[in-house]
């Protein structure tokens, strides 16, 4: 072998060596969440999830999981159970988020929720963003991948075995009906004031008096009349 060859050879096998290094270094770490279930069957019912995120820093703790649903499983029907102290629930239009005051530092998060009801499909992954206390994020979002270590970016995966037999899809959890506004109080009819009664209205037409009132007028005068008539026919007859 020719001094040339030698050397070839033997950059060949450092550029191996140095590459072999690369994707060592590159390989996704072990930590990942996990999640698992008091019930895993389709169209199980009131089903205990319970979701363990594995730290991958060394700096910060863990501070939040939000967590998008799967096809066949709303906001409205997951519950909180339990968290870390102090953890709060909440959800949001496609999943719901878990956080609060950052674990220990290289510490799991453990967190459990109720789901109302499992769909009937052979398994479900929640797509998982880990926040840290430091800004750091993980995304435990990638499909596809078989579930288990060694894949640092799958999302966790729940395998479901067949629906028991005579389990039905229940009706969906009904949304919360919006409160209602409340309506604003109904305004007394104005009370009609003298001019605008039929009776007024009249008077007005007639110069200042009504119908009613040149009736009685018309009435006291005949009065009048007959009864300046029965004197004078009174007087007439004593004289």
């Amino acid at each position: 072998m020719t001094p040339t060859s030698t050397s070839i050879r033997r950059a060949c096998l450092c550029l191996a060596a140095a590459a072999g290094a690369v994707l060592l270094g590159a390989s996704p770490a072990a930590a990942h969440v996990e999640v698992e279930a008091d019930k895993a069957q389709a169209l199980a019912e009131n089903v205990t999830l319970t979701f363990n995120a594995e730290s991958e820093s060394d700096k910060a703790g863990i501070t939040s999981l939000r967590v998008v649903l799967p096809e066949g499983i709303t906001p409205s029907d997951v519950t909180y159970e339990d968290g870390p102290e102090g953890w709060t629930f909440g959800t949001a239009a496609d999943g719901y988020t878990v956080k609060g005051p950052a674990v220990a530092v290289g510490a799991d998060a453990e967190y459990s929720v109720r789901v109302r009801q499992l769909p009937d499909v052979e398994e479900l992954a929640f797509k998982t963003l880990q926040g840290y206390g430091d800004g750091r994020v993980d995304r435990w979002i990638e499909l596809g991948a078989t579930s288990g270590h060694g894949h640092g970016n799958s999302a966790p995966v729940l395998k479901l075995g067949a629906a028991a037999p005579g389990a039905t899809v229940k009706s969906p959890t009904p949304a919360a009906s919006p409160t209602p506004t409340p309506s604003a109080p109904a305004r007394p009819a104005p009370e009609a004031s003298p001019a605008s009664t039929p009776a007024a209205s009249a008077a007005v037409e007639s110069g200042g008096l009504s119908a009613g009132g040149w009736t009685a007028i018309a009435g006291a005068v005949a009065a009048a009349v007959a009864s300046l008539v029965f004197l004078l026919r009174r007087r007439s007859r004593a004289n």
